[in-house]
């Protein structure tokens, strides 16, 4: 597991884009046949990938964590963004399509990844954060979700909120997931931005073709940074930190979050004029 200690705003006027880039962007998600973790401490989160090729792959605690198990103090979140897999958790098997979620709460055991086959392997995005408290393992299909539709295409911000851990679906102890797609034509996400002084946040950007950027708008809103962001790429967003985006050619994005609470409402929202 990698450790990243994040700066904050004052260091960030002085970073060049490569300092900026090796904080905050993660680029080192999905090799075939590995678990990848990357560990925040901006409230201690927890970016990963699994993406078992062949065998499945077991989650286990890296010697940072000091646990016995992976779940042992953490929560954590799934999200399939490739082909048919399954992921075991203390034997309870949880078959999972592509945007399938899945919960996992703290006092797991035995978490493990597979593929359902070797040419169109699954790939799971994993996010997450220490608990306080136990919460059912639960799962989540894409079918199930609701879909909260926002934004214009006049706008080119046309795009569906799906809402899969949260307190009015799946519960947790402070973990918020979800996934947003863009309609076809529409290239702006959470535009304009907001801020939320008590939750973090992460963005991964996934189903982009090769070729496909996204960049993503980061730092205090009177001084954002962009970061160039390709497909299966993270991006760590501090509480003082704005987060959106504006792609050139369709994807699809996992927002997570914890912190102080789980209102998806709580944002400080801002104007265009806010913005430099």
């Amino acid at each position: 597991m990698i450790v990243r200690y994040a700066a904050d705003a004052v260091r960030l006027r002085r970073m060049t884009t490569a300092e900026v880039r090796e904080t905050f962007l993660i680029d080192s998600l999905f090799t075939p046949g590995t678990i990848e973790l990357v560990y925040c401490d901006v409230d201690r989160a927890i970016v990963g990938s699994a993406m078992p090729a062949g065998k499945p792959l077991a989650l286990e605690a890296a010697d940072q964590l000091r646990a016995e198990y992976f779940c042992q103090r953490r929560e954590l979140g799934v999200l399939n963004v490739g082909g048919p897999g399954r992921v075991t958790v203390d034997g309870a098997v949880f078959d999972m399509l592509h945007k399938d979620s899945l919960y996992v709460g703290r006092g797991a055991r035995a978490v493990s990844f597979s593929s359902n086959g070797a040419t169109d392997p699954a790939a799971f995005y994993l996010l997450s954060y220490p608990a306080h408290k136990e919460y059912p393992t639960a799962a989540a299909r894409r079918s199930d979700v609701e879909a909260v539709r926002l934004g214009t295409l006049e706008g080119s911000n046309k795009r569906t909120i799906y809402k899969t851990i949260q307190p009015a679906g799946i519960a947790s102890c402070q973990l918020v997931m979800g996934y947003t797609e863009l309609e076809p034509g529409s290239v702006w996400n959470t535009m304009p931005p907001h801020t939320h002084e008590r939750r973090m946040e992460i963005y991964f950007y996934f189903d982009m073709d090769p070729e496909t950027r996204v960049f993503h708008l980061m730092g205090r809103p009177d001084e954002t940074r962009h970061i160039v962001v390709k497909n299966r790429e993270a991006v760590f967003s501090p509480s003082w930190s704005v987060h959106s985006g504006a792609g050139t050619g369709p994807y699809t994005f996992c927002w997570g979050m914890g912190g102080e609470n789980q209102a998806f409402n709580d944002m400080d929202g801002l104007g265009m004029d806010d913005l430099k």
